[in-house]
């Protein structure tokens, strides 16, 4: 059982080494370890802050990004409709001009039709006294003693009509 009880000389430089290694840890090793523990403790909480702030900036963005897209949907709808009422405005105005046009043009067709029917008339006129002139001519070369003469004359007269 030699080997679970040891010599006191060895105790003592056991303990002896373990005081000089505990003194060095202690004098160098331990605060170089509790300040690295510190320091990244510290980090850790700059970090979990950081985060915290991040997501803070986050919600504020999102809630901003939302009152953005809100306001642009209300001015995606003022345009709407108010490029509504451009194309209701424009198409009544062309509208509108259409029926102008078409009113003067309407008129005008009835002013040419007008005087196509008087230059008719004037035409028709002018044929009528030409074409009375000349049964009064030939009338009056023509001796018209019987009524049988009468008849024929008025035939060859409306014969001769046709045919010009």
């Amino acid at each position: 059982m030699e080997l679970f009880t040891p010599d006191a000389g060895l105790l003592f430089w056991m303990l002896l080494s373990f005081g000089i290694v505990f003194f060095v840890l202690a004098k160098w090793g331990f605060p170089v370890i509790t300040r690295m523990v510190d320091d990244r403790k510290r980090f850790i909480d700059q970090s979990l802050e950081a985060a915290r702030e991040a997501n803070a900036k986050l919600e504020g963005i999102k809630a901003e990004s939302e009152a953005l897209l809100t306001q642009a949907r209300e001015e995606q709808r003022l345009i709407l409709k108010d490029a509504a009422n451009t194309r209701d405005r424009i198409i009544e105005e062309a509208r509108e001009k259409a029926r102008t046009e078409g009113a003067l043009m309407l008129e005008e067709a009835r002013q040419q039709i007008q005087h196509e029917k008087e230059n008719a008339i004037r035409d028709i006129r002018r044929q009528t006294a030409e074409m009375a002139v000349e049964v009064a001519e030939k009338i009056m070369r023509t001796n018209l003693a019987t009524e049988r003469q009468q008849m024929d004359l008025v035939e060859r007269l409306l014969d001769e009509v046709e045919k010009n």
